[in-house]
């Protein structure tokens, strides 16, 4: 004889009865999920509110300072400019002092030789009178 003397209706009755217990478990589980869903729900949202400004913060920092950098660049581009320009004029002025220098020598020079040439004209005319 068959060691299970339980009947199919026997089996099928505990079947019926562990698929019932298996189902009030998992409703039992789900209620208590569901107590602690919508809180869990808006602690979620409220960490994503949070995450979402705290990008906010972090972008608006990174465009000032970026903003900052580009500030800065064209600060010093300007200023490199202007050394530029100064060194130009300092140029141009050293070239136009030693232009005035010369011009200054050219008509010392030109002074000389007049003098030189009024003197021979001087002694030439003092020898014919």
């Amino acid at each position: 004889m068959a060691k299970n003397s339980d009947t199919f209706n026997d089996r099928q009755k505990h079947s019926l009865e562990a698929k019932q217990k298996l189902l009030e478990r998992a409703k039992a589980i789900a209620a208590a999920k569901a107590e602690g869903f919508e809180a869990r729900q808006e602690q979620l949202a409220a960490t994503a509110e949070a995450r979402d400004e705290r990008r906010k913060v972090a972008e608006a920092k990174k465009q000032a300072a970026l903003a900052e950098a580009a500030a800065q660049k064209a600060e010093q581009k300007r200023l490199a400019e202007e050394a530029a320009e100064a060194e130009r004029v300092a140029a141009e002025l050293e070239k136009n002092k030693h232009i005035a220098e010369a011009l200054a020598l050219k008509a010392q020079q030109k002074a000389g030789r007049d003098a030189k040439y009024a003197a021979r004209q001087a002694r030439r005319e003092a020898r014919r009178a």
